[in-house]
């Protein structure tokens, strides 16, 4: 048996996609052990058996805490990066383990991966940035180095971490970070599982920094690297193998824009675009891609709104009322009632979406689980310096009445529970 494991997220709908991600790497890697850590339920009727994977992970057995509460906080995006700690976490406890690689199911291998292995026998976690040159024009500061600090230096698309003890401590912390603060909210400095990791070569020993241009070659880098053909048609990257590529954003069309500006007329960039569309697009037709998300409905089949999920997630009170948010006999009945009562905004379509805004505006430790009481200590301490410190009382009276006034008495609940 492998002690390197391969993984990557998915829910069913992504799985034709993993499909060409593993063959990729049973080409370049057959002694490799691949995992799926899927973000979906098993259904009896999808038969995996024939996948390109060794093991299926269901998210719902990954040990986390009030499994269901905590994924209803999440959309499909969403859910599938936030169990990737909880996954790595698993995979760094198998017994004959070593070494654990995460990559993106929107990202194929070109050549083997060497280099990667090599890096992860000296450090204990590998990462590579989204660019490592920096851009000569405005344009490109903007898409690409702007976009980073808004996304995240480091794209998860791929991390390798090493069974070492600081390698478990990474997947600790991180599974922990994820845990509550798993969002797109940039505003809040947040970017799902990507954002976290802009602190670890601050937090943890034996971090290696992959600058190499051969790997997570994308559309956020093709302005500083040189993707051509060799004269036997392998596709070549500043002199190097191409190892990885990552399709990021290719279902809505933004890869191949962005492909277009950024590559220019570099005929081999529009070749290999121009070949993964046509290896993905007879996935329109493969019944896995249409299964749906079983996280996206209630137990009755209602489909579960963005503002359902936000205002659960923003209410500790709900999450401890109703364990199980999809049961569609307790928080939906809620919601359909006393809902409609608290958030008439979100009942609104015209303005639904700038009331979401709002209402996530302020940083919250979202879901807490069998944990969302009150901070009784914060509150005393809040307590003691308004008495010791008038003015300060003041001040935080003020600033009290002003978050009454515009989120009312859940605001203030959010807050202390925070």
């Amino acid at each position: 048996m492998s002690n390197i494991n391969v993984f990557t997220s998915a829910a069913f709908n992504y799985i034709p996609k993993v499909r060409m991600l593993f063959h990729s790497l049973r080409q370049h890697h057959p002694e490799w052990r691949l995992h799926l850590a899927l973000a979906d339920e098993p259904r009896p009727d999808v038969d995996l058996s024939r996948e390109p994977f060794d093991q299926i992970w269901p998210a719902s057995e990954l040990g986390i805490p009030d499994w269901r509460g905590w994924a209803f906080c999440h959309t499909i995006v969403e859910l599938a990066t936030a169990i990737k700690p909880f996954m790595l976490l698993r995979l760094l406890k198998l017994p004959e383990c070593q070494k654990v690689i995460y990559l993106d199911p929107d990202t194929v291998a070109f050549s083997r991966l060497d280099d990667i292995i090599a890096a992860l026998d000296k450090a204990n976690i590998v990462l590579t940035p989204h660019q490592t040159r920096p851009e000569k024009t405005l344009s490109a500061v903007m898409d690409n180095e702007i976009c980073s600090l808004k996304h995240g230096i480091y794209n998860l698309g791929f991390i390798a971490v090493a069974a070492s003890d600081v390698g478990h401590e990474f997947a600790e912390w991180w599974s922990q970070r994820i845990y509550h603060f798993c969002r797109a909210d940039i505003p809040n400095g947040l970017f799902t599982d990507q954002r976290w990791i802009d602190l670890v070569p601050a937090f943890f020993e034996g971090v290696a920094i992959m600058k190499s241009s051969r790997h997570n070659v994308a559309t956020w880098n093709l302005t500083t690297r040189k993707l051509g053909l060799s004269a036997s048609g392998n596709y070549m990257v500043d002199g190097e193998p191409l190892g990885f590529y990552h399709f990021t954003g290719f279902d809505s069309g933004a890869h191949r824009i962005m492909a277009a500006k950024n590559a220019g007329n570099n005929q081999a960039v529009h070749q290999l675009v121009n070949w993964y569309a046509k290896q993905t697009e007879a996935l329109v037709d493969e019944p896995l891609a249409k299964e749906p998300w079983a996280y996206g409905f209630y137990t009755d089949g209602t489909p579960i709104s963005k503002a359902q999920r936000l205002v659960y997630r923003e209410r500790a009170d709900l999450q401890s009322v109703f364990p199980d948010p999809f049961d569609a006999s307790t928080y939906l009945a809620w919601w359909n009632n006393q809902g409609k009562v608290e958030f008439p905004d979100f009942f609104d379509p015209e303005r639904c979406e700038k009331a979401m805004k709002e209402f996530s505006s302020v940083l919250t430790p979202g879901f807490r689980g069998n944990t969302s009481n009150i901070d009784w200590e914060k509150l005393s301490g809040i307590l003691r310096q308004s008495f010791f410190q008038p003015k300060t009382g003041f001040a935080i009276g003020k600033r009290g009445w002003e978050v009454f006034k515009s989120e009312g008495f859940a605001g203030l609940k959010r807050r202390l529970l925070g």
